[in-house]
């Protein structure tokens, strides 16, 4: 199963960047809370969290890469 799960994986990174976010919210929206434990309850409420954030236009994302790059900026100084 798992390397069925890596395949998938491999597959789903080499969508486009808004299929790939399409995908993870129908992924966050698929999982059931109770039978998750504590500490990932609260991950999935987090993800669900700041996607209403970014739908709602509250925060305005940006490119993965364009982040990675301000982060090695960031650490550079």
């Amino acid at each position: 199963m798992a390397t069925n799960v890596k395949k998938l994986a491999k597959q789903a990174m080499s969508l486009p960047t808004e299929s790939r976010a399409q995908l993870a919210d129908l992924l966050v929206e698929s999982l059931d809370a109770e039978e998750l434990g504590p500490i990932d309850r609260l991950w999935v409420a987090e993800a669900k969290r700041r996607r209403d954030e970014v739908r709602s236009g509250r925060v305005e994302s940006i490119p993965g890469d364009e982040a990675l790059q301000r982060v090695r900026d960031v650490v550079r100084r």
